[in-house]
């Protein structure tokens, strides 16, 4: 019997060591795996607001630019990054190629046409103005910020709709956040020479259709094609000649002006605000506000201002997308959201969201009035 109890012990003694030493490894592996993950998280969000901003110009898109960081996180998490030396340039080509194959299927696929196209808009209130009936806190999200704080202004947003994907790959990524072509070109599958003529291309378009004018072109805009350098959002401090923006005392004055002829009826004072060439674009969706159009010239702009000139009372500035705007908004619910660009004086073009559906995904915390 002792026999048999040894045997016996012996066997349950191998039994126990046996489940035991898997589970004795499994926990440090486990653990390990806990921390790299949650080292991969934390490194990530570093870079989510970076990534967030990089794709919102990308595709004008707030909702788009999210769901292409979500992509990027979800590779991010399958990959194995511990031996990758620049994580910001690594995610940052990931992304890209995320908007990359979003802007195609979108060229493939769009329906409306580009000149109507308003881009996601992004309001706030102007610091220190006091909204009817309250409000008018600044919103903290970093993100939001680190949005604006590298805003290109959304004149240029909106011609950028123009630009094909690879063009506009190009310009964003090295005129407004200095990635070198070197990093550009395996992102579009071409050479380093090549993503460099694909930026130039797009400032050359750009060029032609206004929007230096109307809203400054950065990187080698100023030393032509073929010379200078991007300009990094860290170069970009407030009133730059980077941005090319009037200044903002400026543009909020011309703004205040236009606010109060329209509402007033004083269509001979508004005639004097607008520029000869102003460019009105309205997209509406399929909202009351409709048809969605571009409507050219001063004198088209004043009619469709009598059109809408009961709307006006509704009004106040905001800013939108950094620049001085408006929100028409009646009864806590937002009508339209307008970006205004102001040039020698004079509002040369204006952009205004009124689709009811688009404005509803908008975060309008703080500007609605109560």
């Amino acid at each position: 019997m002792d026999g048999n109890s040894g045997r016996n012990g012996t066997e349950d003694t191998e039994t126990l060591d046996s489940q035991s030493v898997p589970i004795g490894r499994g926990a440090p592996v486990a653990g390990r795996a806990s921390r790299e993950a949650d080292w991969t998280a934390a490194r990530f969000s570093e870079h989510r607001a970076y990534l967030r901003s990089v794709a919102y110009r990308m595709l004008g898109s707030l909702s788009e630019a999210d769901d292409a960081v979500q992509e990027a996180w979800l590779r991010l998490s399958c990959a194995d990054a511990s031996e990758v030396a620049n994580l910001r340039a690594w995610l940052t080509t990931l992304v890209s190629r995320v908007c990359l194959d979003m802007l195609r299927a979108r060229t493939a696929r769009r329906e409306d046409p580009l000149d109507v196209h308003v881009p996601d808009l992004i309001v706030t209130p102007l610091r220190g103005d006091v909204l009817p009936g309250g409000g008018g806190a600044v919103s903290g999200d970093p993100e939001e910020q680190a949005v604006l704080a590298d805003s290109v202004g959304l004149a240029l947003l909106v011609m950028l709709d123009t630009l094909s994907p690879a063009e506009r790959l190009a310009f964003v990524l090295h005129d407004v956040f200095a990635v070198p072509f070197d990093q550009i070109g395996p992102i579009l599958d071409r050479s380093p020479a090549a993503a460099k003529q694909l930026a130039s291309r797009a400032r050359s378009h750009l060029r032609d259709a206004g929007a230096s004018a109307a809203a400054g072109l950065v990187g080698e805009e100023a030393n032509g094609p073929g010379g200078g350098k991007a300009i990094s959002p860290a170069d970009k401090s407030p009133g730059t000649a980077a941005r090319g923006r009037p200044d903002p005392a400026r543009q909020r004055a011309v703004l205040d002006a236009f606010l109060a002829a329209a509402r007033e009826g004083d269509f001979g004072r508004l005639l004097a605000i607008l520029d000869p060439d102003v460019v009105l674009r309205a997209d509406a969706g399929t909202g009351p506000l409709g048809p969605s159009q571009v409507v050219r010239g001063a004198q088209a702009v004043i009619a469709q201002a009598r059109r809408f000139s009961p709307l006006a009372q509704f009004g106040h500035r905001v800013l939108v997308n950094g620049d001085p705007g408006f929100l028409v908004a009646r009864g806590g619910q937002a009508l339209a959201v307008a970006g205004v660009t102001v040039a020698d004086g004079r509002i040369t073009e204006i952009n205004i969201l009124a689709d009811p559906d688009r404005l509803g995904r908008l975060d309008l915390t703080g500007v609605l009035p109560q």
